[in-house]
């Protein structure tokens, strides 16, 4: 594997290049041209991504371990089989990126605009989604087992099936999500109310 620890690719034209099985630890790619960039089965590790352009790139078997995304963009990029374990994201342009078992994980995503995004099926273990816009998002099936939701917003969304916890439907805005029977009687005694 291509080990790069602390290299500093600020302002780097990298786009539309191929890597494979490449390691990244401590790199900073602020401002960085990474549009159409393709990565399979390669590793950064507390990398810095502020403003940096990540739109239409695709990433397989790629783990973003401890990273942070500020004012990155990732408007129409891709991740499938990755990780995005421990990485935070602040302003960040998220919408539409497509992400297909991709673990999320104690990822910070406060303040994230993930409208219409589809989350389904995705481990959200313990993640920060504090004020998030998760309207008319597809969360079915997701684990969101420990996340922070103060505040997040799930109007419209689609929930059947995910895994919630009592602390979650309390702090979230549910109004008007949608939700299976399983889920209704969860929320109804998560606020105290007695289903006979």
């Amino acid at each position: 594997m291509d080990i790069i620890v602390g290299d500093d690719f600020a302002d780097a034209d990298l786009s539309g290049q191929e890597w494979v099985g490449r390691s990244f630890e401590g790199c900073d790619f602020t401002d960085a041209d990474l549009r159409r960039l393709v990565t399979s089965g390669c590793t950064f590790t507390r990398c810095t991504f502020e403003r940096t352009d990540l739109g239409e790139s695709r990433h397989s078997a790629t783990a973003f371990r401890s990273c942070r995304f500020v004012g990155a963009t990732l408007a129409s990029a891709s991740f499938t089989s990755c990780t995005w374990l421990g990485s935070s994201f602040v302003d960040c342009v998220l919408r539409p990126v497509e992400l297909v078992e991709t673990d999320l994980t104690l990822a910070s995503l406060a303040r994230a605009r993930l409208r219409k995004v589809s989350l389904r099926g995705l481990r959200l273990r313990e993640a920060n989604l504090e004020d998030a816009d998760l309207r008319d998002a597809d969360l079915r099936d997701a684990d969101l087992t420990g996340a922070r939701l103060r505040g997040c917003a799930f109007e419209g969304a689609d929930l059947r099936g995910a895994r919630v916890d009592a602390n979650g439907l309390v702090a979230a805005s549910l109004r008007g999500a949608v939700v299976d029977v399983e889920q209704a009687i969860a929320f109804a005694a998560a606020h105290g109310l007695r289903v006979q």
